[in-house]
């Protein structure tokens, strides 16, 4: 079976750490005898600077006949003033209308890294298409405006469809997992919205009563998750609070360069880092790629699942066989985890670790 993916840069460290997770990629469906051609394709502030706009003409439709793709950080060219609809944000978009309405987001301690907690295992399923960020949550226009000079309003959109799809999505995960789902929410305050985003949710843990359901107010998760984050397994939640959880969660397993991340919808997915461009140390060659490698492992474990290819579930395995590999071993690890590599040599070190044939279903261990 062959596959096409594509492979958008993105700004700031994409350049650097996107190569490098398709380097890996590449040694893994090569060991697993998959055929796969990369796609790639300019967006965000380069296809700006080249083409007028951050999202070039045809990308949509050629994403389309993609099986799936990688997308690197964004960092949009601000408008002087009003919206320039050439200066979108791109994945905003692409999530937007290839349906990727669930983002997963994993949480996993190293034994050999040092971190807040030791042994957190966790996933927070995000939903991804409305909520409040202004750019998503309209079909026209913008959910942000300003009726005065003085005044800014945001809306919030929560749907039962997007709530009950998101929830499937979460028990689906706890199934292969621990088999426990957390519902975050503030019904205390949001009432209506929340509550009928909770409503959902336990609507759907009827569905599965083997799995066990609880709920937990955002506030108190923020601060459990700092105290006591094993508890959990698979959290479910709306747009906002799980893009704040996320980044929390990342500092509890040693910082943004360890958290991956997947959009996924039903038809479409795209490997994308939780981590933003960096524009801190963009072009030091030291960023950590360790998140995009896992992103890209996520994509390809998704491509195996939905087209039922062994060969590909064996690649991503071998990945996250090899990061492990690596990690453990201490010999290829960037400055933000203790150690003094380059972002190409640890591409290059867990590529190496990919072993050369893999069987259907192999998954190697450090």
């Amino acid at each position: 079976m062959g596959y096409r993916l594509g492979v958008l840069l993105g700004d700031g460290i994409g350049a650097e750490v996107v190569p490098e997770a398709v380097r890996v990629a590449k040694a893994a469906v090569k060991a697993a005898g998959v055929d796969v051609e990369w796609v790639d394709m300019p967006i965000g502030r380069a296809a700006y600077d080249a083409f007028g706009t951050t999202l070039p003409d045809g990308t949509i439709e050629k994403l389309a006949g993609l099986d799936g793709w990688v997308l690197g950080p964004q960092a949009v060219p601000r408008a002087h003033s009003g919206v320039d609809e050439k200066r979108i944000n791109p994945s905003a978009v692409l999530r937007k209308h290839f349906d990727l309405h669930a983002n997963i987001r994993p949480a996993k301690s190293y034994p050999s890294l040092p971190g807040v907690h030791r042994d957190v295992d966790l996933v927070i399923v995000r939903e991804n298409n409305e909520g409040f960020p202004p750019d998503r949550n309209m079909f026209a226009g913008a959910g942000e405006f300003m009726p005065s000079e003085d005044v800014a309003m945001s809306v919030r959109v929560i749907t039962r469809r997007a709530c009950s799809r998101l929830a499937r999505v979460a028990f689906d995960l706890a199934r292969s997992r621990r088999k426990h789902v957390t519902a975050v929410h503030k019904d205390t305050v949001f009432k209506l919205s929340c509550g009928l985003f909770t409503g959902a949710c336990a609507k759907v843990a009827e569905e599965h009563p083997d799995i066990a359901f609880d709920e937990v107010l955002v506030d108190a998760m923020a601060m459990e998750l700092v105290r006591n984050p094993r508890r959990f397994d698979v959290i479910v939640t709306t747009n906002l609070f799980g893009d704040i959880l996320s980044d929390l969660a990342a500092g509890l397993v040693g910082g943004l360069g360890m958290a991956p991340a997947l959009q996924m919808g039903p038809a479409h997915a795209m490997a994308q880092a939780t981590h933003g461009t960096a524009p801190d140390i963009a072009g030091k060659a030291i960023a950590n790629p360790y998140a995009e490698i896992m992103s890209v492992k996520m994509l390809l474990d998704w491509l195996g699942a939905t087209k039922a290819d062994g060969a590909m579930t064996a690649a991503a395995k071998a990945i996250e066989g090899a990061v492990e590999k690596t990690i453990a071993e201490g010999r290829a690890l960037t400055p933000d985890l203790g150690g003094g590599a380059t972002t190409r040599e640890v591409g290059r070190a867990v590529a190496e670790d990919i072993p050369p044939r893999l069987a259907p279903g192999a998954c190697p261990r450090g």
